[in-house]
């Protein structure tokens, strides 16, 4: 196994060796190399280190860019190797954070102005002798108060409170999956909707006028030429007819006309028989 402490010439020299071997051989080199040049992937990845960010999944990422760099490194274009290796382990490092990291990844763009507050929050800082408010860092960016805002709040999405954190002398699960009576709402309209469908043109007109409007029943008479009292009973027809729809009852008209026929059926059965 390589030194911890290898010259740099020693170490072109592995690498032109693995560069030349095959094999078992290739992968050894490979590997002495990977163990010698550790600390660079160690350095980089504590650049990284911050809220919602693993140091050991860090440090993981770190190393797979090592290898790909000693992987790739070719003595004959390049003599120094740690200058080929830490651009491609940082490169490494953000694609992970940028596409893997998040639980709840917000877009591109969010994720990418969250790195630029990061870098322009300190300066900022320093300049006024304060911390910055929300207006002024989007000055500073030239972006809207509300992107910005959610960029600085986008690194909840990488990890998110526990469920089972404490909240309000309770736990936070105790506030999230609760009845929500919108949902209810939501399949009542969709009822409603169907209910709609079956009227005419001048019924579903009349109801707009009124409860989608809120025109007067007296303004809706001048409209339509008609008293006030008829287009009160004529909505509360519409309103029975829509409760019938709705239950699943036939309309009084209909009910009538059944209850007819049932009858004329049966006397023409008795008819028959006799």
């Amino acid at each position: 196994m390589l030194p911890m402490t290898l010259p740099e010439s020693d170490a072109l020299d592995h690498f032109t060796k693995a560069r030349g071997a095959h094999g078992d051989l290739q992968q050894a080199l490979h590997n002495e190399l990977i163990l010698q040049h550790r600390d660079l992937a160690d350095s980089v990845a504590a650049a990284y280190a911050g809220q919602g960010r693993d140091r050991a999944d860090l440090r993981q990422v770190a190393y797979i860019g090592l290898i790909k760099a000693v992987r790739r490194f070719d003595p004959a274009i390049g003599r120094r190797f740690p200058a080929f290796a830490v651009p491609t382990i940082h490169g490494e490092i953000k694609r992970y954070l940028r596409d893997l990291s998040w639980m709840v990844r917000p877009p591109r763009e969010v994720q990418d102005l969250r790195t630029t507050v990061a870098k322009v929050y300190p300066s900022l800082t320093q300049r006024l002798a304060r911390e910055p408010s929300l207006p002024e860092l989007a000055r500073e960016l030239g972006q809207t108060e509300k992107i910005v805002s959610e960029a600085l709040t986008c690194h909840s999405s990488l990890q998110p409170d526990s469920l089972d954190a404490p909240f309000q002398g309770g736990f936070l699960a105790d506030v999230h999956g609760s009845i929500d009576g919108r949902l209810e709402q939501a399949e009542n309209l969709v009822v409603l909707a169907e209910a709609i469908r079956t009227l005419d043109d001048g019924e579903k007109d009349l109801l707009c006028r009124r409860y989608f409007h809120e025109e007067p029943q007296q303004v809706i008479g001048e409209r339509l030429g008609m008293t006030q009292m008829q287009v009160s009973r004529r909505l509360a027809k519409i309103l029975v007819k829509l409760q019938h729809e709705i239950l699943g009852r036939p309309a009084p008209a209909k009910a009538a006309a059944v209850a007819r026929a049932q009858a004329g059926a049966a006397v023409g059965a008795q008819t028959a028989s006799a």
